[in-house]
């Protein structure tokens, strides 16, 4: 039985009659293949990608298992439209803290429509993704059984400056969250999560090191997901922190050429995640835009 995706916490959503993804029981996510280019380029990305003997198993792990194509009947009711069929990243996680992150300073591509570039731009030089390289597209944190989760709405996420943006990613991974977000983070699980050899900025890293020699492709408009199992930081086991690229309608061919708009934000990130790591208790009187974040 299709369902609505429990934990999406950016891009189109499915519900009220609207087209967006489902998921299974069997841990499969449906994705609508978009009528226009958008649709044909992802398809042709992941067809490639999955076949492509050049990625290392260590750098594959980090994109969605490609299962093809398939009929189903689509959210808005609009009848049977082909889905890409695509690994569900949440199955198995009962109550995940996740953060979508969208890379770059620049989401278009150079082939793209003027009208879409101009639409682009504009979004990139009102948000984060001009000044920083990313731009934080949605969220969603644990607290406990009884508060639930805290998900913010996504466009208060997306033109904070960097202070704030640090402070969510502190929150992120602080246990005191279930008791209001306007305290401030305790950073309790930024060494679990965060740090360690197998934690998120050991894995950002090993992409990095990737994307410094890849050639093959730009991921303009991607992003990466960083997920935990709140609820098992909070009884002292290992949080399964775990990141994911995700969303390819439109990556391009590299051309022998480095994807230095993609590894400028990755850096940007990195960057962010490693004083976090050095300095988790660092404060600094912030003011804010979202509401209830400091």
């Amino acid at each position: 039985m299709l369902k609505i995706p429990p934990h999406q916490v950016a891009g189109h959503q499915a519900g009220n009659g609207k087209l967006g993804p489902l998921v299974d029981e069997s841990g499969r996510f449906y994705k609508p293949l978009q009528g226009d280019e958008r649709g044909s380029n992802e398809l042709k990305f992941y067809t490639s990608f999955s076949s492509d003997s050049r990625i290392p198993e260590h750098i594959s792990k980090f994109f969605p298992t490609f299962y093809g194509t398939q009929l189903i009947e689509a959210s808005d009711g609009s009848g049977l439209k082909p889905h890409l069929v695509l690994e569900d990243l949440s199955i198995g996680r009962v109550n995940p803290s996740i953060v979508d992150i969208k890379m770059g300073s620049r989401t278009w591509a150079p082939e793209a429509s003027e009208e879409y570039i101009q639409k682009c731009l504009k979004k990139d030089r009102e948000t984060s993704s001009l000044p920083l390289g990313f731009r934080l597209s949605g969220i969603q944190i644990y607290g406990n059984k009884e508060s639930g989760y805290w998900k913010p709405e996504r466009t208060s996420m997306q033109n904070l400056p960097a202070e704030e943006v640090k402070l969510i990613l502190k929150k992120f991974v602080s246990s005191n969250t279930s008791t209001g977000m306007d305290l401030q983070p305790d950073c309790a699980f930024t060494a679990t999560v965060y740090g360690g050899s197998t934690g998120i900025l050991s894995q950002l890293l090993e992409m990095k090191a990737w994307f410094e020699d890849q050639t093959m492709y730009h991921f303009y408009s991607c992003s990466i997901l960083i997920m935990f199992e709140k609820g098992l930081a909070l009884e002292g086991q290992n949080p399964g922190g775990q990141i994911k690229l995700i969303d390819f309608a439109h990556v391009i061919e590299g051309r022998g050429v480095i994807d230095h708009n993609f590894l400028g934000g990755l850096c940007s990130l990195i960057k962010f995640i490693s004083e976090i790591l050095t300095a988790p208790n660092e404060q600094k009187s912030l003011g804010s835009s979202v509401n209830g974040v400091n």
